[in-house]
């Protein structure tokens, strides 16, 4: 009995200790803890985005996290829009604290990512290094049917499941321009804003690609969700 009485009492003991432990934890740190899109970002960041692409519910519940007026979106219904690449998890974005050139369906993570790199690495970026905010974000496009490159064989893009946007270009609100294709090689505080777009990106998204990575992305950055660290 007195044995008993003593392993009930560590028990006790290592469960407050673990409680205490666990309520020590910042949230951003937490694994268990929901992602809010202004939480610091850390390593666990990328994690969370992660698990979020088989939890729906748990993914639009962080993007209700955006303050009230600054994202519009619109929750889809899972759905097949072209034979073989069906979508699931998906909302369509409208606009969020930038314009975009059309509107454009996500699946749930990569506009989870998308929002908190707006509002955590790009928007600073620009006030940093132009002096503006971005306004505007000219994109090729998020979702095509198709396999990587649009080769016939091969594995399918992540384009064919809605988990990448390819941005071309930013409008500021002073009304200058920065495109890749024009300045990613300047040696100017546009190409240094691009740079540092690029590099923010990484934190977020699974891989990052752009003119450095190869010719086909001299015009863009691809910002896809697979992988956890591709950033070039």
């Amino acid at each position: 009995m007195r044995g008993l009485l003593i392993l009930m009492l560590l028990a006790g003991a290592l469960a407050l200790a673990w409680w205490r432990f666990e309520s020590a934890i910042p949230r951003h740190w937490h694994p268990a803890e929901p992602l809010q899109v202004d939480d610091p970002l850390t390593p666990v960041t990328k994690w969370k985005l992660h698990r979020l692409a088989d939890d729906r519910e748990g993914c639009l519940a962080a993007l209700a996290t955006v303050p009230e007026g600054e994202l519009l979106y619109t929750p889809l219904a899972d759905h097949e829009p072209v034979a073989g690449c069906p979508l699931e998890n998906v909302v369509r974005i409208q606009s969020s604290g930038v314009d975009f050139n059309a509107g454009f369906v996500a699946r749930c993570p990569l506009a989870l990512a998308w929002t908190i790199y707006e509002r955590q690495r790009l928007q600073p970026a620009a006030e940093s290094v132009l002096g503006s905010r971005v306004a505007r974000v000219e994109h090729y496009g998020s979702f095509a049917c198709r396999n990587v490159y649009g080769r016939e064989e091969g594995r399918p893009s992540e384009h064919a499941t809605a988990e990448a946007l390819d941005v071309a270009a930013f409008r500021l609100a002073d009304g200058r321009e920065i495109r890749l294709l024009d300045h990613w090689d300047e040696e100017s505080t546009r190409g240094e804003f691009l740079r540092q777009t690029r590099d923010g990106a990484c934190d977020l998204f699974g891989n990052v690609l752009g003119p450095d990575y190869n010719a086909a992305h001299a015009d863009h950055f691809h910002f896809g969700m697979r992988g956890f660290r591709l950033c070039r």
